[in-house]
């Protein structure tokens, strides 16, 4: 299965045309699009957009750029939405977007730092509790996520974008997480990520676009167009590939197999359909 393991289909900026979005990735061959949530606030979106599209499934979590402006109260809405949802036709893949960003200047100390860590390690303690794995948002941020991740020990999952050396995935797969690679990879100057890429093992890689967010090398600043997109999914499959030395068929297969390992429920996608109603993302 060629698996987007990470695509913000219900954002705004898909408002205008998100039908015709999904249905380009279905023509080039998504078979599978993961749908992570950044705030309480977009659960219900998330699930609604999951609902309206065969093959997207939500997982649910607290990005660390929303910590800010989230309530303590998002907590229990987070672990309301996990009780009530995983039994239904879309249960929750994983926790997540979540994770520490340690690039923005503004979250890099004093309170705002400390909001981040506190949701991030309260969203790995609601991962355990419900067994779910982890969608990691890992921005300059490896080492101290790889802290919280040896302390609290959920069950994997995968480390979102990935952009640290070597010896950091290594401790990544470890602990059970494959590692994600998109448009980031498709500049030429993005040496290590291609390093990475080329010489990790086969078995630790997903794929994913992020869309609409990391558009691709070959988006210039002249595109009409500067969205990433599902559509673009085979184009950084057969880069990988490429990198690889490999068929893109059997890059695709491996990369497929991977994401359903880290993230068990997408087995079930082909089965779930909408007979629950959602709970509200408000309390």
């Amino acid at each position: 299965m060629l698996i987007d393991t990470h695509c913000h289909l219900d954002a705004a900026e898909f408002a205008p045309d998100r039908e015709a979005i999904f249905q380009d990735g279905v023509t080039a061959g998504v078979q599978a699009m993961v749908v992570p949530a950044v705030a309480a606030a977009t659960f219900a979106e998330v699930r609604a957009c999951c609902l309206a599209y065969p093959g997207c499934a939500p997982a649910y979590g607290i990005h660390p750029l929303y910590t800010p402006a989230a309530r303590e109260e998002d907590l229990s809405t987070l672990r309301r939405w996990l009780a009530e949802e995983r039994d239904g036709p879309l249960a929750p893949l994983a926790v997540g977007e979540i994770g520490l960003d340690l690039y923005v200047p503004e979250l890099q100390q004093g309170e705002a730092l400390a909001r981040q860590q506190h949701f991030f390690a309260e969203q790995l303690q609601l991962a355990v509790e419900f067994d779910l794995p982890v969608i990691l948002h890992v921005r300059r941020a490896l080492d101290p996520i790889l802290k919280q991740l040896r302390r609290y020990r959920p069950r994997g999952g995968i480390a979102h974008a990935f952009n640290g050396s070597r010896q950091q995935a290594d401790e990544f797969i470890k602990l059970g997480f494959k590692l994600g690679f998109g448009g980031a990879m498709t500049f030429s100057g993005s040496t290590r990520i291609r390093e990475l890429a080329a010489t990790l093992p086969l078995e630790a890689l997903v794929l994913e676009t992020d869309a609409p967010d990391i558009p691709p090398a070959f988006l210039t600043a002249a595109s009409p167009d500067r969205r990433n997109k599902p559509a673009y999914l085979p184009r950084f499959a057969a880069l990988l590939a490429e990198l690889r030395g490999m068929p893109t068929a059997e890059l695709i297969a491996a990369t497929g197999a991977n994401a359903r390992a880290a993230l068990p429920g997408l087995a079930a996608l082909a089965s779930a359909t909408p007979t629950t109603t959602p709970p509200t993302a408000s309390t």
